[in-house]
């Protein structure tokens, strides 16, 4: 079995680990965002859109939230970015660390349609634009009995075929805070979490610290079941690879992928506008559809196909959101008992 795992954030390189096209000019707004389905949602959606009204450009820089998050540390207030995507958990860490910039929401045309949880508050720091979760995905073709439960992870049925994700990703951190909950732990002691996760990860195919690393694994029937995200799986659906979406019967872990301007950001007006466009009931609209993200803006309406995979009605109700505060606090900790316990 091999067993590859990468180690958290590797702070040192942050600096030049993005690559991306071209010398960022003036009216250049430079976004670091995601990877892979979501970068290709997102061009077409949100990026589109707002270069269309505006008139400026978009320069993206692709990587994960804990990428972006330290390289928003390394720069110090002086950041490269304009706008940053990131899970909350680690925009609440910057904000805390007042690395972001305040956004103003009397500038946000669109924030009086927006679910007011979206918000950092009255003043907020970041934004979260959808919703989204970490839920099991399987191959209908190799499995044929779904799992129900994420216990069902640990039926030795699936050793060397299953996929969960390295800590430094939302999915990972996210799956070791769901078998806690579910084994009695709090977000105050993990001891559960991680003594459940160990074997599970010695047992995975692959600890993965990209998102879209899974893609190419079901398509090489590499592995039957992953720890993934619905939005990821829905997408891969769409492309023809034959994956179901399974929401435990515990319930799966909520996502509230945000949006912030790190401070030092070259353009922060039209940050806000970036920020503004993505919460519009259009841009809304085509990204639920597109990349199969729960809308925050309380406008737009989910075809079928769509709220076949969103969390929405049962699922949504069942969805556990760790408090981000919380989780801020004990990630360092976290990352560094993982290390130890579960990566070697």
């Amino acid at each position: 079995m091999d067993v590859r795992i990468s180690k958290a954030l590797a702070c040192a390189a942050v600096v030049g680990m993005f690559s991306w096209g071209g010398t960022a000019l003036a009216a250049d707004l430079v976004v670091g965002l995601f990877g892979g389905s979501f970068l290709d949602a997102s061009r077409e959606c949100q990026i589109k859109a707002f270069e269309e009204k505006t008139g400026a450009r978009v320069r993206t820089k692709l990587g994960s939230s804990a990428q972006f998050a330290a390289a928003v540390r390394a720069t110090g207030g002086k950041s490269d970015f304009d706008v940053v995507y990131l899970d909350n958990s680690l925009a609440t860490q910057l904000r805390n660390e007042k690395l972001l910039e305040l956004i103003d929401r009397a500038r946000l045309a669109n924030a009086k349609a927006v679910s007011p949880s979206a918000f950092d508050g009255d003043s907020p720091s970041y934004v979260s634009f959808m919703t989204g979760s970490t839920v099991i995905v399987y191959d209908t073709t190799q499995v044929k009995t779904p799992p129900k439960s994420w216990k069902d992870l640990a039926d030795p049925a699936y050793d060397g075929k299953l996929a969960i994700g390295d800590i430094s990703g939302t999915a990972g951190s996210q799956f070791l805070l769901a078998l806690n909950r579910m084994h009695g732990g709090t977000l105050d002691n993990l001891d559960a979490g991680f003594a459940a996760i160990a074997p599970l990860a010695k047992a995975s195919a692959l600890l993965y610290t990209q998102a879209d690393q899974i893609v190419s694994l079901f398509e090489r029937k590499e592995i039957a079941v992953a720890v993934w995200y619905s939005d990821r799986a829905g997408s891969a659906i769409d492309s023809g690879l034959p994956l179901a979406v399974v929401y435990p019967e515990e319930g799966a872990v909520g996502i509230l992928p945000s949006v912030a301007i790190p401070k030092g950001s070259k353009n922060p007006e039209l940050a806000t506008q970036y920020i503004d466009a993505l919460l519009s009931k259009e841009v809304q609209t085509c990204f639920a559809e597109k990349k199969y993200a729960g809308p925050v803006n309380t406008e737009v309406r989910l075809s079928e196909k769509a709220s076949r995979i969103v969390a929405v009605g049962k699922h949504f109700d069942e969805l556990w959101l760790p408090d981000p505060a919380a989780v801020a606090r004990g990630m360092p900790a976290w990352v560094g008992r993982w290390q130890r316990e579960v990566a070697r």
